[in-house]
């Protein structure tokens, strides 16, 4: 398998494409939305809203914290989520950025 080159690109760029992750899984958008929503740590509810297993939800919950977007807090025998605000802000203000370059045309 071939070598992915994330080095050839800059750290920025690296960084937005980490955020994207968080966004490329229905799963971890319909994660991000309930922890939105709540406004608040979720622990066990996220199994129960989701039409998933407990072992796919914690992929997923892997995932999104590793790239920083939620963080969790261990309180024996449970871990409780939420919304990592400066993450959060931090991919609001990078996706804004892109987004922000395209200039309208009448192209295409």
């Amino acid at each position: 398998m071939g070598l992915s080159k994330t080095e050839v690109f800059t750290d920025k760029e690296n960084r937005i494409a980490d955020l994207a992750k968080a966004f490329a899984h229905p799963a971890r958008v319909a994660i991000l939305r309930l922890l939105a929503q709540k406004k608040a740590c979720v622990c066990g509810d996220l199994v129960d809203e989701l039409p998933l297993s407990q072992a796919t939800v914690s992929q997923h919950l892997k995932e999104l914290k590793r790239i920083g977007i939620i963080q969790g807090s261990i309180e024996p025998p449970r871990v409780c989520y939420c919304i990592n605000q400066a993450v959060w802000e931090e991919a609001e203000e990078a996706f804004g950025a892109v987004f922000g370059l395209l200039v309208k045309t009448g192209c295409c």
